[in-house]
């Protein structure tokens, strides 16, 4: 099969990154009863460190072009989910800057923008035009939600009565049918059969045929592969490695030993 992400398509690269990142990082506080005077607040970012924060990530700079396929690769605990909220802007940074041009499909959490008491009908248009889809359009491609989710005999059943994989499903199917350039992805392709993964890797294929930007977050290699031509190593909240794909994957299999 020919990887998509390896196509001229996908390899021509916009002169303006469509994601930048610039000695980024987001700090933690383990101790949240600990307070801060008005000289901590007022003073530079060195002072107002302090000896119970956390930096899941810090001094991260990288930028993305249009139609790459970034693999983000990492032990747990790493950042690399705190680096795709970063990208999707769903938490801002403490330090440096991070600026994305375009709208974001995140498939990440995919499951937390839904409601337990609306039925998946209502789910599907409240989620679906949260993220920007008219609700003409999302009446014009309700059925072909519902049938890629498989679920066609729960369209009125209340959303906390489905099982795990099929709000699973349910949710893929929503989010990959945004138009948003960019595609975020985070260990998603674990959940649900491996029928429904297939449909899920063939979907992604014609995403990045078409020309969409993908972040890629994955524990699998044989995912990383099929997906990416580039990949960013992170370890201990530091960038260490940002290389091609093949090149990142036998640095972290020689750092982990795997």
């Amino acid at each position: 099969m020919t990887n998509p992400a390896q196509s001229p398509s996908r390899d021509r690269v916009a002169e303006a990154p469509v994601i930048e990142v610039t000695g980024a990082g987001i700090r933690f506080r383990r101790n949240r009863g600990g307070r801060r005077s008005f000289k901590d607040l007022l003073s530079g970012s060195s002072r107002r460190s302090r000896p119970d924060d956390f930096w899941p990530l810090r001094n991260v700079s990288f930028s993305v072009g249009r139609g790459e396929a970034i693999g983000v690769v990492g032990r747990n605990g790493q950042g690399k989910s705190t680096l795709l909220k970063l990208v999707a802007e769903v938490v801002l940074p403490d330090e440096g800057t991070v600026a994305v041009r375009g709208g974001v499909a995140p498939l990440i959490e995919i499951t937390g923008a839904f409601v337990d008491d609306l039925t998946v009908r209502d789910n599907v248009f409240l989620t679906a035009g949260l993220h920007g889809m008219p609700k003409k359009e999302i009446a014009a491609r309700f059925d072909e939600i519902i049938e890629f989710a498989e679920i066609g005999g729960f369209v009125d059943t209340p959303y906390k009565h489905l099982s795990s994989g099929m709000k699973a499903r349910l949710a893929f199917s929503v989010i990959s049918r945004l138009e948003e350039p960019i595609l975020l992805v985070d260990e998603v392709l674990a959940v649900g059969d491996r029928g429904f993964r297939e449909k899920c890797y063939a979907r992604i294929d014609e995403l990045l045929t078409g020309g969409r930007t993908l972040f890629f977050v994955s524990h699998s290699e044989k995912d990383l592969r099929r997906f990416c031509t580039r990949g960013l190593y992170l370890d201990k909240g530091k960038l260490v490695l940002d290389a091609p794909i093949d090149e990142v994957l036998a640095r972290y299999a020689r750092d982990t030993g795997t």
